[in-house]
């Protein structure tokens, strides 16, 4: 009696023994699914990216592009909060943020860029590119990617280009070739291939806040501008300058950057998500300006401002002394405009 006594309690202990093991298995296996789902599912990402440009502006609908590509590809792992207009400063202010960490992404101009590393003035080179298409290869050139690199000790990641416009010259007087912008006092972004480039034409270039532009035409204090067509249409510029020589000189290249701690420290797949909509965003904001051109000519023309042709043949001697004096000023400058030059 007592052995078939001690049989049962056996027989009980090792049933309660194999249920409690199939419920540590199913607990073990409960909780690698859940290992394997966040492994899928990945971080989670609130981005910051701001710009100088207005809302209306294609600049912020290249913004909106890379926010909508990034949160598709990552199945909603990446949003993003978009800061135009100059919410969070100038250029100078958000590149120390960048550097900092305390804001993600912005888009900053070559221009300004020249500032922090000489290479940039390579797209600054006159006449090198006659159409978005070739400037839009050229951004993916080996040279212009080590030209993007050269900021990579200064604490940022410049990942990628995109183009929003030609440079042309407007005037208050039609000028008709480059001698007769000899003396001439014309407002130029405070780049020093900008300004150069004027110089060589004999002009005066002055270096005037955007906002203050419309009234130095206005009053005199300047001749004429240095600009491209959508700002022209957005302030209005063809009411104090009625002619723009449509030079198409050079191109105006913005610049994509991350944090880039913050990005080095990332996934590999998730900087690779980054990158793809970054060309995504670009490749659509490059198109998307191109295919506006006609739009802007035909408004400036339907408000009274004559836009005409100026030969490129006339600027030859000043284009070469550009070539000249800025390929000696970097290798990657000499690299870019012999690589691009034809």
């Amino acid at each position: 009696m007592m052995k078939r006594k001690g049989f049962y309690v056996f027989i009980l202990m090792m049933a309660i023994m194999l249920v409690l093991s199939a419920c540590g298995e199913e607990s073990t296996k409960t909780g690698e699914d859940s290992g394997d789902k966040k492994e899928v599912e990945g971080q989670t990402y609130k981005f910051k990216l701001a710009h100088i440009a207005p809302p209306d502006h294609i600049w912020n609908d290249a913004a909106k592009k890379f926010s909508e590509e990034l949160e598709t590809r990552s199945d909603g792992r990446m949003t993003m909060e978009l800061y135009p207009g100059g919410q969070l400063g100038g250029e100078p202010d958000m590149v120390q943020q960048l550097e900092t960490g305390t804001l993600d992404f912005g888009f900053i101009t070559t221009a300004f860029l020249t500032s922090r590393s000489d290479a940039f003035s390579a797209w600054f080179a006159p006449f090198l590119f006659d159409s978005y298409e070739t400037a839009f290869e050229a951004k993916d050139s080996d040279i212009s990617k080590r030209i993007l690199a050269t900021l990579d000790d200064q604490g940022l990641r410049a990942l990628d280009i995109f183009f929003s416009g030609h440079r042309t010259m407007m005037f208050r007087e039609k000028v008709e070739t480059p001698e007769e912008m000899k003396g001439l006092t014309l407002r130029v972004t405070p780049s020093p291939a900008l300004q150069d480039w004027y110089r060589y034409l004999g002009a005066n270039p002055e270096s005037i806040s955007l906002p203050d532009v419309y009234q130095a035409a206005q009053t005199g204090v300047i001749d004429g501008m240095e600009m491209d067509l959508d700002a022209a249409v957005t302030s209005n510029f063809n009411e104090v300058t009625g002619y723009a020589a449509m030079t198409n000189h050079m191109v105006w290249p913005s610049v994509m950057i991350a944090n880039g701690k913050k990005f080095d420290a990332m996934p590999e797949e998730d900087q690779k998500i980054i990158r793809e909509a970054m060309a995504a965003a670009s490749e659509y904001a490059t198109l998307k300006r191109s295919s506006l051109e006609e739009e802007y000519v035909k408004t400036l023309t339907d408000r009274g401002m004559v836009l005409y042709e100026m030969d490129e043949s006339l600027f030859k001697p000043y284009m070469e002394k550009f070539d000249e004096e800025y390929k000696i000023k970097d290798p990657l400058i000499k690299e870019f405009i012999e690589t691009f030059r034809k």
